[in-house]
């Protein structure tokens, strides 16, 4: 072989090696992700300021394309980015769980993920199509073993009502049982008088109204679409989506979980002979941690008087980021 073809060659390989650390090295993958997860309030406020931003993180598991200059089929590449976050992952977590005890980084995974159980929990306690919580900032937690039955986090935090903007520090308490069977977390709040104070009985009551009264029951699909919109009319129902979804994650969050709503499938006004609006609805949850879209269906009602109450949930396959997420009709 000639001495140009040996300079051809180690070019050709150095590329090669370089578009693979790319590809798979943990360093690749943006830090911000894993530090400052994703959530629903900044979901519902990035769509509220520019709607096109809604859906942006999720193109991965709703959206394929092919980079034809290079050749290279973005979904195979981003699904890899994907499964490589797994591992990087899996090496963090096997060193916080020894770590996780004592004063907690609030910035990292577990005083984020317990801080996001307390969102779950306002959610279901005092959510509604005009009042929705999110979590603005852990400030200080710390963690300690309760012998052999669980894991207590006490936090401070700082708690969003999304809608009319209102922040307000709070001081919350989370239990993590342990056991052959999971339990739900346990959550106790407090000092969040003025956020509990919001006042949407009117919007309530005239959205209760315009429904109760409305002879076409109202379908609606894809809040928000595979571009991020969502017809300012349906807002309210993503909102109720957001909610009822909260009675889910809640129950199903670990120490190892950091659940947000990806999508609305589906919610559809059913008829009902008392005085609850009913609805049922089909919702893309994304666990940050696994990477995974666990799909639900759930029956709830809601009126401003009763609040959203969930009367059954029903889990469907799992669509993980490494496989094609199927179309949303």
């Amino acid at each position: 072989m000639g001495l140009r073809g040996v300079i051809v060659l180690v070019g050709l390989m150095g590329t090669t090696w370089s578009f693979n650390a790319t590809t798979i090295r943990p360093e690749a993958v943006s830090t911000d992700t894993f530090a400052r997860p994703e959530t629903t309030e900044e979901t519902t406020e990035q769509g509220r300021n520019n709607p096109g931003l809604m859906n942006e993180d999720r193109t991965v598991h709703v959206t394929a394309s092919t980079d034809t200059s290079g050749g290279v089929d973005s979904q195979t590449t981003e699904a890899t980015v994907g499964c490589s976050k797994k591992g990087a992952v899996a090496e963090e977590e096997a060193v916080e769980d020894v770590m996780a005890t004592g004063e907690l980084n609030p910035s990292h995974y577990p005083a984020q993920r317990a801080a996001k159980v307390v969102q779950h929990y306002l959610n279901t306690r005092y959510g509604s199509p005009y009042k929705l919580f999110g979590l603005k900032q852990v400030q200080s937690g710390n963690a300690e073993d309760v012998a052999d039955s669980g894991r207590k986090y006490q936090l401070d935090i700082s708690v969003h009502e999304i809608i009319s903007d209102t922040k307000e520090n709070c001081s919350a308490e989370v239990f993590f049982p342990r056991g052959v069977k999971q339990l739900s977390p346990q959550v106790q709040v407090s000092s969040c008088e003025e956020l509990l104070k919001i006042d949407a009985n009117s919007e309530e009551e005239a959205l209760y109204q315009q429904y109760k009264t409305n002879k076409t029951l109202r379908t609606e699909k894809r809040l928000p679409d595979s571009y991020g919109h969502i017809d300012p009319e349906m807002t309210p129902f993503w909102h109720l989506g957001i909610v009822a979804s909260s009675f889910i994650m809640l129950n199903e969050s670990t120490e190892n979980t950091l659940y947000n709503v990806a999508q609305v499938a589906n919610i559809t006004q059913l008829t009902t002979e008392n005085d609850q609006l009913k609805f049922d609805c089909h919702v893309l949850l994304h666990d940050m941690v696994s990477q995974e879209i666990p799909q639900w269906k759930m029956l709830f009602t809601w009126s401003p008087a009763g609040g959203v109450k969930v009367l059954h949930t029903e889990q469907l396959p799992h669509v993980h980021d490494c496989e094609k997420h199927p179309k949303t009709n």
